[in-house]
């Protein structure tokens, strides 16, 4: 059985983690090499975000990169190298072990109840783009680059689920463009093709996304989580099994204090304060 986890006491190696109040800051640490992934940094990451699903004092997740760049992807020396050398010995079996643990962190960033909130400066390629791509929202800066550059690595831009996201976030032919030629997107046209949600200066980047993280915890948290599942779960539905899972999520949501203390609130003409619950 699974005891519940407080992610104040989460002391991982490969990347910093911050918890203040609510809210987790998780920042890619390698500056000097523009905060580029490891093996693992990779795994620590997909465990701590599997983590969160049971994690109790955490409502939000801010997602960046220190300096003033957000991710390079996978470091050419401590992955692609290795990578190679298992292609040259013919080790298929590791090389699918590999892709398999990238999709797994996608798949636990999805999966966490928290919203993933990326906070992205400067280069944002590879693996970066990917993480900033699962994240539920994002805040971009005008002088950010962003860009899915697996063709140009010899790779298809189908990694880590870009094929089946990406697509649902900018459109079809958009998405297309950007996996197929690996170019990359400015600040600005992410904002305007739905990539970021907005483009803020950059020196006030992590104090915009820590006050949408405020926002967010301030509401209900537990039917955050409900929304964070329905958006993800229904993309595989139809219409029709799409509306029986929201008229079923929205009877659960029902069924809590929130919902009541809403409706209390409004009834005195008051501001409701929402305890997750």
């Amino acid at each position: 059985m699974t005891t519940r986890l407080l992610a104040a006491d989460f002391r991982p190696t490969t990347f910093g983690w911050r918890v203040d109040g609510p809210v987790a800051t998780l920042t890619l640490s390698r500056p000097e090499r523009k905060n580029p992934l490891t093996f693992e940094s990779y795994a620590e990451m997909r465990d701590t975000f599997r983590a969160l699903s049971f994690a109790t004092d955490v409502k939000v997740i801010v997602l960046t990169g220190a300096g003033e760049n957000f991710c390079s992807g996978g470091d050419v020396h401590e992955i692609i190298g290795p990578l190679v050398q298992m292609k040259e010995q013919g080790r298929m079996g590791e090389l699918l072990d590999f892709t398999r643990m990238t999709g797994d962190l996608v798949k636990a960033i999805r999966g966490c109840p928290q919203p993933v909130i990326a906070a992205i400066d400067g280069v944002c390629v590879g693996a970066g783009a990917i993480l900033a791509m699962a994240s539920d929202l994002r805040l971009g800066t005008a002088r950010s680059k962003v860009a899915f550059l697996f063709t140009r690595v010899g790779l298809s831009g189908a990694d880590m689920g870009a094929c089946a996201i990406l697509p649902r976030i900018i459109g079809q032919g958009r998405a297309s463009e950007l996996l197929y030629t690996g170019r990359a997107m400015g600040g600005d046209e992410a904002e305007r093709w739905g990539f970021y949600n907005r483009v803020v200066a950059p020196e006030s980047l992590l104090d915009e996304a820590h006050e949408l993280a405020r926002t967010l915890c301030a509401g209900p948290t537990f039917a955050h989580g409900m929304t964070k599942r329905c958006l993800h779960q229904e993309w595989s539905m139809g219409v029709d099994e799409a509306i029986e899972a929201e008229a079923q999520a929205q009877a659960i949501c029902m069924q809590t204090e929130d919902f009541a203390r809403a409706f209390r609130a409004f009834a005195a003409k008051e501001k409701p304060v929402f305890e997750g619950n």
